[in-house]
């Protein structure tokens, strides 16, 4: 067991020791949780006999100093393709309007397509009611489904690429260009479906599937008659920024640590 060098001190390996757990999953300790809190911590370090006593502000203090924050957690998608880059960076050329180097021509047309997958419909058991002063809409949280589509705007595989020849004539030269593995954010369509989320299917209330494809479709028509281009301002440069920092430590991470200090006694 490692003892104060002082009052109110602890000896330096002692502290790094503490960080390292810290940085380590409680499955490898045989702990039975997903993830540390400073009191759950706080009880590992005394029952191992790191230490005698150690309060969760010690502790807490201690983490802070290198941003270290164990109960806090980030979903996150791993690329494993190796040539990742490459390949999102075709996308980003296309939108700077070059392909292979070579700028596009002025009757040279980029396509974004893809599918929004499982659009429920479903019908509230009461109507929804309109907002009114000083109350917000009110949606039934109880529902019957009513269904799902797909919402298609994808061309997939060779197959694809014959049809649209058959359907364009006069353009024979079509080349499907198709994103790794999770790139879908790189896809302008994915915008499009974001507004569609948003102002068409949130809250979602249809009476059936009919319904719901009416609106979608009348949306279409809605939103072509005010829309403008999207400003695309994300490059090849920008990527490889991006996925520098992917291993990186957060910027803000001491100002998320600060802000999530209360989360870490729980």
């Amino acid at each position: 067991m490692l003892v104060r060098v002082a009052p109110g001190l602890f000896p330096p390996e002692l502290v790094v020791q503490v960080k390292a757990w810290a940085c380590e999953l409680p499955s490898l300790h045989n702990v039975p949780l997903s993830r540390w809190s400073t009191s759950d911590l706080v009880r590992q370090v005394c029952q191992t006999g790191l230490v005698a006593s150690l309060s969760g502000s010690t502790l807490w203090r201690w983490l802070h100093q290198d941003a270290i924050r164990p109960w806090y957690h980030r979903s996150w998608i791993f690329p494993k393709d190796p040539d990742f880059a490459e390949k999102a960076g075709r996308l980003l050329d296309l939108y700077s309007r070059r392909w292979l180097d070579k700028p596009l021509k002025s009757d040279e047309f980029v396509i974004s397509a893809d599918e929004k997958t499982s659009i429920q419909a479903r019908r509230r058991i009461h109507p929804t009611e309109p907002c009114k002063p000083g109350r917000a809409a009110r949606v039934a949280d109880r529902y019957k489904r009513g269904g799902a589509w797909v919402y298609l705007s994808a061309f997939r595989g060779q197959a694809a690429v014959e049809r649209l020849r058959q359907q364009y004539p006069r353009h024979p030269q079509l080349q499907l260009v198709h994103a790794p593995t999770h790139a879908s954010w790189l896809n302008q369509v994915e915008i499009y479906f974001s507004i569609v989320q948003r102002k068409v299917l949130t809250p979602n209330d249809f009476l059936d599937l009919n319904a719901l494809a009416e609106r979608l479709l009348d949306f279409q028509y809605y939103w072509e008659s005010t829309a403008q281009p999207f400003e695309w301002k994300f490059t090849r440069q920008d990527l490889k920024e991006l996925l520098n920092k992917f291993d990186r430590p957060d910027r803000n991470s001491r100002q998320q640590s600060t802000q999530n200090n209360t989360s870490a006694y729980l």
